[in-house]
């Protein structure tokens, strides 16, 4: 596809390509001819004008006028062929037509055969270099959009040269001279890039895009762009996009099948994203019965093997504008995605929303001046490291048109200046979508390079070290009543110790009750998996330090029902050796045991401590009681009557491992709440 170096309007669809047509570049280079008296040519995109109204296309022949003529009133009609066999016969008669010679280049402009372009509008400037400076504009802008940089470069000098230019021309050609200037450096320091094409189970002679992969790598989402049959073209657009599912076993892909309904409909569905624990989807949909503007978001929930239906996000996520590619945060609770709607910095902007307790959804905020530009900014993904954002953009210095960049989020957590992810995942091609997996090294993007299996296709490849994101591994598994066995629908929370942040939210599937939680490394977490009538349970990890590589956690979940004499191992509760002032990373399982009692307002119950075998006896039984009044008198101090809580120290006597290994010290070691009546 080819790029425009100018700010044209985008139409914008649904897909993940932003595009309604996907074979026609964002911002297209449509040319376009007025007549008033004889001819005046100005373009929408790349043809600005080059005579005044009342300037006379000149030549001597009158034979070569009237064929000129003549092809004036076949283009005006869309007749090309025909205006081009007339403007042969002109140049023919004239070889020094030079206006014969700028209609046939806007022509081929028109049917996007730009170096055909190129070769008629350099050939009326060897007729007449002084002829108009607006022919360099016009030059160097197809050399910009088709990456002959240095060509460009000259084009852009020669016009800047002259005097008789606006303003605003000349502010657009000196930007359009950075673009220059950074392909040609790029061209010049090519990143690493070897894509691979997924192959048959997933690509077709028709369009794939890619949308989203599963946390744990095993699923593949995208949507596929099929011609309609003729007669149902009448009743509604020429092409049909729908949702596909690949997915993967032992390292293979699976032939991609129609995710179907409730998702898929009759009309066209793109840019689909799924929640990092699986539980979700969000996509975009345009001009239905129950829409805001042109396009809007839409979003379902996991239900067993299928998905609810679909609901609309609702007018305060949605406006009037086009609404669309949405990215979900591994948070659980930020949607980032792509609009046209007002207060934006120009055209399509990334803008994010939160999810309220309540279940509603935040005004968006747009992301503000280090990632949003005057022109297009699209295609948001936030990886699940939820530190890093990929998108696409032509208001950042880049190879001409829209680029693939990332950001990352700094310690305040704003978006730093973004960077060109570099030649040749960048070319002058537009490139709109990058899709990034969990452990930050593979990338998948779509692309209609030359031998692909048709138009469109999906391809992977090895990210470059500089463009990963942070590293995020896995934990998946079952939520299940312990006694019973019977499957569960939880709530997850991840908490970052360090700053007491909760940094995922999730929930495991409410009918296999399944659960897929991203875990970013590098940090140490603790885990609150929490339901309804049982109690919560507590786990931490510790991964910090593992940057560069961190297993996936295959782990499942047993929840105890609320009954006297049940147990929770307070895993999250931590003190220093010989110490029973409990570290100030306990503060979050403290935080969960407070919600936990007020939420339970009748149970009474004990706080005890436990020590491994190391040191003398009486020792540890003093030491385990203390550790234990510390956690009672931090939730007497926030709020729980002191009547519904006891505490004891047992030392070394209830050992729950072995005293042989460290590991099993470690575990010994711990501090209990047990029910004591209800």
């Amino acid at each position: 596809m080819v790029k425009v170096a100018d700010n044209t309007e985008l139409k914008l669809c649904p897909d993940s390509t932003g595009m309604c047509n996907t074979n026609i570049p964002t911002g297209s280079m449509k040319t376009r001819f007025v007549f008033f008296l004889l001819i005046f040519l100005y373009s929408t995109s790349f043809v600005i004008p080059v005579f005044g109204q009342t300037q006379i296309p000149k030549t001597n022949s009158k034979k070569a006028f009237r064929y000129f003529m003549d092809a004036v009133e076949f283009y005006d009609g869309k007749a090309f062929e025909k205006a081009m066999k007339a403007l042969d016969k002109a140049t023919e008669d004239d070889p020094f037509f030079i206006e014969a010679f700028i209609l046939k280049g806007d022509i081929q402009a028109e049917e996007q055969q730009f170096p055909d372009a190129l070769n008629c509008y350099k050939q009326a400037l060897s007729i007449n270099p002084e002829f108009s400076p607006q022919l360099y504009y016009i030059t160097a802008n197809i050399e910009l959009a088709i990456g002959r940089y240095q060509d460009s470069r000259k084009d852009y000098l020669k016009f800047l040269q002259s005097q008789e230019i606006t303003a605003e021309k000349q502010s657009k050609a000196r930007n359009n001279l950075k673009s220059c200037d950074f392909g040609i450096n790029a061209m010049e320091h090519p990143v690493p890039f070897d894509p691979v094409n997924l192959g048959d189970s997933i690509n077709t002679g028709d369009d794939e895009y890619v949308n989203a992969i599963t946390t744990d790598d095993q699923s593949l989402y995208f949507t596929r762009k099929l011609l309609r049959s003729s007669e149902l073209v009448e009743h509604t657009s020429e092409f049909n996009e729908d949702f596909y599912r690949a997915a993967r076993i032992d390292s293979i892909w699976r032939k991609a099948r129609n995710m179907g309904a409730p998702i898929n409909t009759f009309g066209n569905e793109g840019a689909l994203c799924i929640s990092p624990d699986g539980q979700f989807l969000f996509f975009a949909a345009c001009e239905r019965a129950d829409g805001y503007g042109s396009c809007d978001l839409y979003w379902a929930k996991k239900d067993g093997d299928g998905w609810s239906i679909p609901l609309n996000m609702g007018p305060v996520v949605n406006s009037p504008q086009w609404d669309s590619q949405p990215s979900f945060s591994s948070d659980g609770k930020t949607l980032y995605f792509s609009s046209k709607r007002k207060g934006g910095k120009g055209s399509s902007d990334i803008w994010r929303t939160e999810l309220q307790q309540d279940g509603n959804w935040s005004e968006p905020v747009n992301l503000g001046d280090s990632i949003n530009s005057t022109m297009p900014e699209m295609a948001p993904f936030i990886h699940p490291d939820d530190q890093t954002l990929y998108f696409s953009s032509r208001g950042h210095p880049g190879m001409g048109g829209l680029d693939l960049y990332y950001s990352r989020k700094d310690a305040n957590g704003n978006w730093m200046k973004p960077v060109n992810m570099g030649y040749p995942i960048n070319t002058f091609a537009d490139e709109i979508t990058l899709v990034v997996n969990a452990n930050g090294e593979l990338a998948y993007c779509s692309s209609d390079k030359a031998g692909g299996k048709g138009k469109q296709d999906i391809y992977t490849f090895i990210l470059y070290p500089e463009a990963r994101p942070g590293k995020a591994t896995y934990m998946k598994g079952i939520v299940f009543d312990r006694d019973s066995k019977k499957r569960l629908e939880a709530k997850f929370e991840l908490i970052d110790l360090a700053t007491n942040k909760t940094v995922v939210n999730a929930n495991s599937d409410p009918v296999n009750g399944e659960f897929l939680l991203s875990l970013p490394v590098d940090k140490n977490y603790a885990l609150n998996v929490s339901k309804d009538g049982y109690l919560f349970y507590s786990d931490h990890f510790e991964l910090k330090g593992l940057s560069s590589k961190a297993l996936p956690f295959i782990k499942n979940i047993p929840l105890q029902e609320i009954r006297i004499g049940e147990t929770v191992i307070l895993k999250n509760i931590f003190f220093d050796t010989d110490k029973y002032d409990f570290k100030e990373e306990s503060r979050t399982e403290l935080g969960k045991l407070v919600t936990f009692l007020t939420a339970n307002k009748d149970i009474h119950s004990e706080l005890s401590g436990h020590t491994d075998n190391q040191g003398a006896a009486d020792h540890n039984v003093v030491l385990s009681k203390n550790r234990a009044k510390a956690v009672y008198d931090y939730l007497v101090q926030h709020g729980i009557a002191a009547e519904r809580l006891s505490y004891n120290g047992y030392g070394m006597t209830k050992p729950i491992d072995t005293n042989e290994t460290e590991q099993g010290r470690a575990n010994n070691r711990r501090t209990e709440f047990r029910i004591l009546s209800k």
